[in-house]
């Protein structure tokens, strides 16, 4: 889950709790707050009611209470208290959305309505209010504003992803003056080192490959001009060698700093291509099965390389023929009959690491092919069962 996500589910929760306990609170004052309310007009109504008959009485009680003379009583009202007598009632009501209460007394054929003043008490339970409003709102806007410091995160992660995926251009471009700021200027100058000890390094490497291939073709072309065909073939491959080390060598490189072409293509396209790279003089050594024929994403060219690589090394160790290629559910298994590998398959995953030194090759082979798989997310596994060995490709992205 990502930051931003818990801090929503932070916020919800702070949101929600703060609501509950600022209705719970308001519940609570209501009720105080009308209790208080009913026992103090409840004093006041029965003494009203004791001088009903007395109008100089009930004009020093109206004054005393402050209490103001109504005609009518809207039918809204929320009765708070009503208790009928003998001879009449008495009724305390409050009106929707004010501070005042109505007091409605009943004896006989004398009415009196009345109105209260402003109750403190009310007006203090609405400040209390305001004050849980005003602090859901802080929360709101600190939760906006955590989601706005948080923000260029993205920015970063995705400059970040871009560099690993061979992007190396990528820079972030944030300008703060914070941690986040300092993060990001101290990945840009990361990065521009970076790129240049690759670029530099790529440079070198491209270099070095032109230098070799010149005294390569060179040597080639003085073989011709020897008579001893022995030292002539003697030569031949160590020029040979020479050169398929040199290519070799930089295809590995290229693996580290290129970037990948993606297209969609078949299993049995990337099979066949694989094929048309090798030298093979006999076809029948090759068996060929398509059991599924599933789509790949991916660089064909790299992923040819592996697969080729794959099947050369199966043809190269293989004790007897023919080697097997069958394709499955987004797999492709090479299997061959020889010997198990002496050590575990990570061992052979090492560039210059052969099973035996007196075979053909370098030992890049594997090297180049587990580059390829990690650089697609895809992986490559080895088992031995009834006397064959079975290197497969699978083609699905690793969780």
């Amino acid at each position: 889950m990502s930051i931003s996500k818990k801090i929503a589910v932070l916020f919800l929760i702070s949101f929600v709790l703060m609501s509950i306990i600022g209705f719970w609170i308001d519940n609570i004052n209501s009720k105080r707050i009308d209790d208080l309310i009913k026992e103090k007009y409840l004093k006041i109504a029965n003494e009203l009611l004791l001088n009903i008959d007395n109008k100089s009485k009930i004009d020093e009680l109206l004054k005393k209470y402050q209490l103001k003379p109504l005609n009518s009583i809207k039918k809204q009202n929320e009765i708070l208290y009503e208790k009928t007598h003998t001879f009449g009632f008495v009724s305390i009501q409050k009106e929707s959305f004010e501070d005042e209460f109505i007091l409605h007394i009943n004896f006989l054929d004398e009415h009196l309505i009345l109105k209260t003043p402003d109750e403190q008490n009310i007006n203090d339970k609405l400040q209390l209010n305001a004050l849980i409003f005003l602090d859901i709102f802080i929360l709101i806007l600190t939760f906006a504003y955590i989601l706005k410091l948080l923000y260029p995160l993205k920015s970063i992660t995705k400059e970040i992803e871009n560099f690993s995926h061979g992007n190396l251009s990528s820079r972030i471009n944030i300008t703060s003056n914070d941690e986040i700021g300092t993060l990001a200027k101290t990945f840009n100058s990361m990065a521009s080192t970076l790129e240049n000890l690759i670029t530099t390094r790529e440079e070198l490497l491209r270099d070095i490959g032109h230098e070799l291939r010149t005294p390569i073709a060179k040597g080639k072309f003085a073989l011709e001009k020897i008579d001893d065909f022995s030292q002539k073939e003697l030569l031949k491959k160590i020029f040979k060698d020479l050169e398929t080390l040199t290519n070799e060598l930089l295809e590995l490189e290229k693996l580290n700093s290129s970037k990948l072409h993606f297209s969609t293509f078949s299993a049995e396209t990337l099979i066949l291509e694989a094929l048309s790279k090798l030298y093979i003089n006999d076809e029948s050594n090759i068996q060929l099965y398509i059991k599924e024929d599933f789509r790949i994403t991916g660089d064909l060219h790299y992923l040819c390389l592996a697969l080729k690589n794959i099947i050369d090394n199966a043809l190269k160790y293989a004790t007897c023929l023919p080697v097997t290629i069958e394709a499955t559910a987004h797999s492709i298994c090479v299997s061959n009959h020889g010997n198990p590998l002496v050590k575990e398959l990570e061992h052979y995953l090492k560039p210059f690491t052969q099973e035996r030194q007196e075979r053909d090759g370098f030992g890049l082979g594997l090297s180049i092919v587990n580059k390829v798989m990690h650089k697609h997310q895809f992986h490559l596994s080895y088992a031995f069962q009834n006397h064959q060995n079975h290197f497969t490709l699978f083609f699905v992205k690793k969780m």
